[in-house]
């Protein structure tokens, strides 16, 4: 066999490598387009064998296909479906015609593996056809889409077990440093006391709404047009396999999957991925937060607020000895920026679907499951090496509560508002700390001051009735 084999289509004749398993379609494809000179994302591809598979094994039963083509294409599908292909699905992520580059870069690929099993040369297309048999019945149109979803669905529920995995690692700090009274801060100024449990607790309930939502994003994504085909009408497709078609697809991939009602409109409109993206975005929000506050809190350590101390991953400067900076955080507010810019394009990918189709859908694939990956990895390394091994600085905490003028607030309940303006004075003309220019003017005795300013007193909701200055 020589290096390459002669395949023909619409255009014309095109040379393929002769050991490869995609064919001309896909050849086609990587001379178009060297746009991001990134593949079609893997969760994409294997999501593609399965709907591939639903589409082979209905075939097969409704005798569109012969046994033993059937099965060695039920075996190539299985393939894609676990991995074992991705190295040939070699076009760009971005692409024109709606997907039908990536659609048919799968079929030429499963058509060549099936080839294999048979014992045919590859690119006999007569005996397994890219088109005749392993798009029977089908269209880009309604595979790609419901592949997508497949994909989201299956991604989505990864990135839940990684948001719940965060929000623990935020509980189990909220335990941990439950008795650690420090200053909070309002507009980035000394406020009221509170404490470090306290801060963790309000992170990790952030982290519980993105996870409900995270959770509830798989009913938007569960309606799939598959058995559409070009336009929602089922042009080409028996009703027969239209009907079936979905069931095999949500037994191969245990997902609760449904055809659309009306395949027309989930065939031109793909709203629902901008709303999954929303969802997104809100825990990229969160995410942000949480990592800048992290890197606030740690500031300095000596010059800066130095309240807690983040796990040293790498050394920081090339230039200044002993310096380590919060890279996780960092990191982690980068994958989170990146996730809200992939919101807005995704955005407009699906408002410019016009008429019966949107032919933007690999740019909304290749953003939607880029943050979905991206925030996947944000979470797993913001819990494993930084949260989990956060520490409390108790002393420098310790030290701001005892000097702050903020900590005054929690006297005013007992001395009143007036006397507590004139004491936070009083800390500020004089450098001196709160706790004795209180004691010393006999406004407080060591153990009351003591009792305003513990965990108990800072965390009760409320202050008790007999405790409030008249």
């Amino acid at each position: 066999m020589g290096s390459h084999r002669t395949e023909k289509d619409l255009l014309g004749s095109l040379e393929v490598p002769s050991c490869a398993l995609y064919g001309i379609h896909t050849a086609r494809a990587l001379e178009n387009f060297f746009l991001s000179g990134r593949k079609v994302n893997r969760s994409l591809v294997h999501a593609y064998g399965a709907v591939k598979l639903a589409c082979a094994r209905t075939n097969r039963e409704l005798g569109f296909l012969p046994q033993e083509k059937a099965q060695a294409i039920e075996d190539a599908c299985t393939e894609m479906m676990e991995g074992e292909l991705d190295e040939h699905i070699v076009v760009d992520a971005l692409q024109g015609g709606a997907g039908t580059s990536t659609n048919m870069n799968v079929n030429e690929v499963l058509a060549n593996r099936a080839l294999q099993f048979l014992d045919k040369s590859l690119g006999d297309y007569a005996a397994v056809s890219p088109l005749e048999d392993i798009n029977l019945h089908q269209s880009t149109n309604d595979t790609f889409p419901t592949a997508l979803k497949v994909a989201a669905i299956q991604q989505l529920r990864m990135l839940e077990r990684e948001v719940v995995a965060l929000l623990e690692a935020f509980q189990a700090q909220e335990k941990a440093l439950a008795h650690v009274v420090k200053i909070g801060r309002t507009q980035l100024q000394d406020a009221a006391l509170t404490t470090l449990g306290r801060e963790m607790s309000a992170y990790a309930d952030a982290f519980a709404r993105d996870r409900w939502r995270i959770y509830k994003c798989e009913e938007r994504l569960r309606v799939v047009n598959l058995g559409g085909t070009a336009i929602g009408t089922g042009l080409a497709a028996p009703r027969q396999y239209i009907f079936k078609v979905v069931e095999r697809l949500r037994s191969i991939t245990g997902l609760g999957l449904a055809r659309a009602e009306n395949l027309i409109d989930a065939t031109q409109n793909v709203d629902a991925f901008v709303e999954v993206s929303g969802i997104l975005k809100a825990l990229a929000t969160n995410l942000l937060k949480v990592a800048g506050d992290l890197r606030f809190l740690s500031s300095g350590p000596d010059a800066g607020i130095g309240e807690i101390a983040l796990p040293h991953r790498q050394a920081g400067s090339s230039i200044m000895p002993g310096k380590v900076n919060p890279v996780i955080p960092e990191a982690v507010s980068q994958a989170a920026m990146v996730v809200m810019a992939n919101d807005q394009t995704i955005a407009q990918a699906c408002a410019m679907g016009h008429l019966e189709l949107n032919p933007f859908l690999p740019l909304v694939a290749d953003a939607l499951l880029g943050s979905l990956d991206l925030l996947g990895g944000a979470c797993r390394i913001f819990r494993r090496f930084c949260v989990e091994q956060l520490k409390a600085n108790e002393e420098r905490c310790r030290q701001h509560v005892v000097n702050s003028t903020a900590s005054v607030t929690a006297l005013v309940s007992q001395i009143g508002y007036q006397k507590a303006t004139e004491l936070a004075q009083q800390v500020a003309d004089t450098g001196r700390g709160l706790r004795d220019l209180a004691i010393e003017s006999g406004l407080l005795t060591e153990e009351v001051f003591d009792e305003l300013v513990s965990p108990e007193s800072v965390t009760r909701l409320g202050t008790p009735i007999n405790k409030v200055h008249r």
